[in-house]
């Protein structure tokens, strides 16, 4: 993202322009509380200089699989960030077991492609891979962090 100048206000364009976010889902963001326009110059929407930070932890969150809902409920009425911390160590274990069970798929397929055995269902290695991909991961205990 490019640097912003010392001014307070965007419009909707530098907005864009700024982080390449489509006026359409800016104007979704608003609907859905996300964010916030300050007012209007002719038909364009105005933002404070603080809206790109909330963009960023918008897509962030997004990418951690963070529903809109639940971004939505880390803004004060301000636009300040306000995160629960052990809604956010709950979200990064389920990430933890994604990247998991994904590597564990991922090796299979790796050996899969690999092999040179006539029937994969007779390798031991494939088999060890399978039951691996199979298996849950045992349930940490949660505990308060600090």
């Amino acid at each position: 993202m490019k640097s912003v100048s010392t001014k307070q206000t965007l419009d909707i364009g530098e907005v864009v322009q700024l982080t390449g976010v489509p006026p359409a889902t800016l104007r979704f963001y608003e609907e859905k509380g996300l964010i916030r326009s300050t007012g209007r110059h002719g038909l364009r929407r105005l933002f404070q200089a603080h809206v790109l930070q909330q963009l960023q932890f918008i897509t962030l969150g997004k990418h951690a699989g963070l529903t809109l809902e639940e971004i939505a409920s880390m803004f004060t009425s301000e636009g300040k960030l306000l995160v629960d911390r052990n809604f956010l160590f709950q979200k990064a274990d389920e990430i933890e077991k994604s990247i998991h069970k994904l590597s564990a798929i991922q090796n299979t397929l790796l050996h899969v492609a690999k092999c040179s055995a006539p029937n994969h269902m007779e390798c031991p290695k494939f088999q060890r891979l399978l039951e691996v991909a199979g298996k849950k991961k045992p349930r940490r205990r949660t505990t308060a962090r600090k």
